[in-house]
């Protein structure tokens, strides 16, 4: 039923690998203001890099970050930026400058309505746009900016939430956010949220962390240093035993003859599919389950975009 290609190469194998930002789980933001941090992202295991001239830049540095981001990308390198957001005083010339380079994708600060996202789409024709929502009349707006041409991906900006709003950051709080979030990607057949970041250096907090992101069905997540991009990629990938659940299905729906035998055959075709195929793009390898029947069950709808 499937025919998972045996010579796939390991995308995990070496360093500075970038992912199709469709699949990407780690967002990495990288300071636009130190030059000499850009390389290093590079080759990192982050799936996509972000260089920042937003949130990470004083106001007085603006100017000089976005300098060094246009003499990175004459060198050829295809990088993403996060801009300033619309109404700001340096975005529209962010926009101009970007659009004479070979930026792979924008992310767009503070989007709050369809306009914020049109107008950044018509100063830079053809480039992908992540819109980072981050305020409640953003979220309000949310079904309408998933909808709008232009629009790549979502993503949560979870700081600039929290202080709009006053919310902490117990995940039961952001409940209602993260799956507007989730609901708007899926109903205007995006590629699924990317979460925002955690803050913090604790493995453990960060791992839990992702964990939630995955559980609300948002399949990447903005990381703040290189070294949180591991744990967002595992976190965020199909576990071993999930492909070995899948493996294992496929393999007994070929023995009882590739037919459909109940109603709960075609959603765990899909659910298998899916899993297999997240694992074939990320460069996973399956270890093999042998006959041992006491797998992890078929995983819930996580993996969809």
């Amino acid at each position: 039923m499937y025919d998972q290609d045996p010579g796939i190469a390991d995308a995990t194998a070496d360093a500075g690998t970038r992912i199709d930002p469709v699949l990407a789980r780690s967002w990495l933001l990288v300071n636009g203001a130190q030059y000499d941090r850009f390389e290093p992202a590079t080759r990192s295991r982050a799936d996509i890099v972000v260089l920042d001239i937003e949130d990470a830049v004083a106001p007085k540095d603006k100017v000089a970050a976005r300098d060094n981001v246009v003499r990175w990308l004459a060198d050829g390198n295809t990088d993403w930026v996060r801009v300033n957001g619309f109404g700001t005083q340096w975005w529209a010339e962010d926009l101009d400058v970007l659009a004479k380079t070979s930026v792979g994708g924008v992310m767009l600060a503070m989007v709050e309505s369809v306009d914020h996202v049109t107008e950044t789409a018509k100063r830079l024709p053809g480039v992908p746009i992540v819109a980072l929502v981050e305020t409640a009349r953003g979220l309000e707006r949310i079904t309408e900016i998933a909808a709008t041409k232009g629009t790549f991906r979502l993503a949560f900006g979870i700081g600039d939430f929290r202080r709009d709003t006053g919310f902490g950051d117990n995940p039961a709080t952001l409940a209602y956010a993260r799956s507007r979030f989730t609901i708007a990607a899926k109903a205007s057949h995006l590629p699924s949220a990317i979460d925002g970041p955690t803050v913090g250096s604790s493995a453990l907090k960060l791992s839990e962390a992702t964990a939630v992101s995955a559980e609300f069905g948002m399949t990447g997540k903005i990381c703040l240093t290189p070294d949180q991009c591991p744990t967002v990629n595992e976190g965020l990938s199909p576990s071993q035993d999930e492909i070995a659940w899948a493996k294992e299905f496929f393999a007994e729906f070929d023995r009882d003859g590739g037919e459909i035998r109940n109603g709960s055959d075609l959603p765990r075709i899909a659910r298998a599919k899916k899993i297999l195929e997240l694992a074939q793009s990320y460069g996973i390898h399956a270890s093999e389950f042998g006959d041992d029947p006491g797998h992890a069950p078929a995983p819930s709808d996580t993996y969809h975009y």
